[in-house]
């Protein structure tokens, strides 16, 4: 049995376990990552550990930890409460606010994930507060970062345009940039619906009072008002730190975890109480399931089995089946790994066929790039992943389950779509 094929198996493995016996899926895939790495694929101890994600993991525990301290002073409950007032405490309208802000940061140029990791705990913060379904908070805050990702002067917008460029291939920037923001806004929209969102509209909420229920998942700690809702001294250096984790991520391309751990040494130096009890509230189990996970993905990179089902899909001899297989692949491997460097991978693997002719280069390229980034709600991403650490007053395993759920029908169904509506009509 080929290897690429041994290391495919293996990863189902691991999903039937993890799911059947409630053990983390991290801790499988890490050994799996060991004994694939080395027994199906020749690999070294170095090249395994090579693919773990050091960049993830930073982001996940110092963003983690940066709120963990906010909230322990009372900085995320007045930025809540200041939200809330800033709407008009019209609560419906708090969901897309956040979809609006995240795609407004990705397309004046924030990466992805530093733009989901800056506005992801507020909004999940003012979901506990107020009875909002967290999925929904969290789905629209992804979607929206990557509604505006793909602007032209966006990283990913950038990349892809550059990629297309390369192979001297027919581009629209344009028809790239509202392409992925009309799929996200028309996703947003369906979820908004299906979780609540028209609960919320009907409620007669009003600044003050009382928040729609939070059904079994909401806990009186996580939704508590602060007793005092002024701004100290603690609050005014936290929002300082908020903002320089703003302006030196989306302003100079510093890294968000690295700054977000930098901030919350800062503000535990400044206040040693306050802070005492953050490194507890970092999500652990979430942060070791990402990273083995991620792990294993990298062990398939370097195997070749990503290279392998994708020269595979690309010999297909009907181009249009050969197209939507493409999506299908951007879809489910970015779902566990890096969406732009998938884009990058597998516009190539696309040129064969698209200089022929038969394909419309545009749409297909539009095609892929969508796919490869909409499924970024799954929590094996890192935008998911951020969500999923970040979730307040919820059984973390159940919110799993369903954030895992939502990104799987994302996956089943977005690819067929974007294929549908890009590349069946020839566009380009």
């Amino acid at each position: 049995m080929p290897p690429e094929v041994v290391s495919i198996l293996a990863l189902v493995a691991c999903f039937v376990v993890a799911t059947t016996l409630s053990v983390n899926m991290g801790v499988l895939a890490f050994a799996a990552a060991f004994l694939v790495g080395t027994l199906a694929g020749g690999l070294s101890e170095d090249e395994i550990f090579a693919g773990f994600p050091g960049d993830i993991f930073v982001v996940l525990v110092g963003v983690t930890y940066l709120f963990a301290i906010a909230r322990a002073n009372g900085t995320t409950d007045w930025l809540v409460r200041w939200s809330v007032r800033l709407v008009g405490g019209r609560l419906a309208v708090l969901p897309w606010v956040m979809f609006g802000i995240a795609a407004l940061l990705t397309a004046i140029g924030a990466v992805s994930p530093a733009a989901v990791a800056i506005v992801a705990p507020i909004a999940l913060n003012l979901a506990a507060r107020h009875g909002i379904n967290p999925l929904l908070m969290g789905a629209m805050v992804v979607h929206g970062a990557q509604a505006g990702g793909f602007s032209p002067i966006s990283v990913y917008g950038v990349i892809v345009n550059g990629v297309v460029a390369g192979n001297r291939l027919p581009g629209s920037p344009l028809v790239l940039f509202a392409g992925s923001f009309a799929v996200n806004l028309v996703i947003a929209g369906v979820v908004f619906v299906a979780l609540g969102g028209i609960r919320l509209v009907r409620a007669a909420a009003t600044v003050g009072a009382p928040a729609p229920s939070g059904g079994a998942d909401s806990t009186d700690a996580d939704v508590a008002p602060t007793e005092d809702p002024r701004l100290n001294r603690d609050r005014v250096c936290t929002l300082l730190g908020l903002a320089a984790l703003v302006v030196t991520t989306l302003g100079f391309g510093l890294d968000v975890g690295l700054v977000a751990m930098t901030v919350a040494v800062v503000l535990t130096l400044i206040s040693p109480k306050a802070a005492a009890g953050a490194p507890a509230e970092v999500t652990w189990p979430t942060v070791l399931l990402i990273c083995g996970v991620l792990t294993y993905v990298g062990v398939l990179q370097e195997m070749g089995t990503i290279d392998y089902v994708g020269n595979a899909v690309a010999t297909v001899g009907i181009p249009l089946l050969a197209a939507l297989l493409l999506c299908y692949i951007g879809g489910v491997v970015s779902a566990f790994a890096s969406s732009v460097g998938l884009m990058g991978a597998l516009i190539p693997l696309a040129v064969p066929f698209l200089t022929t002719g038969s394909i419309g280069a545009v749409g297909m390229v539009t095609a892929l790039a969508v796919s490869s980034t909409v499924v970024d709600v799954s929590p094996f991403s890192t935008n998911g992943a951020i969500v999923l650490a970040n979730a307040k007053g919820v059984d973390r395993e159940v919110f799993f389950r369903r954030l895992l759920v939502y990104g799987a029908i994302v996956t089943a169904v977005a690819p067929a779509v974007v294929w549908l509506v890009f590349v069946v009509p020839g566009l380009g």
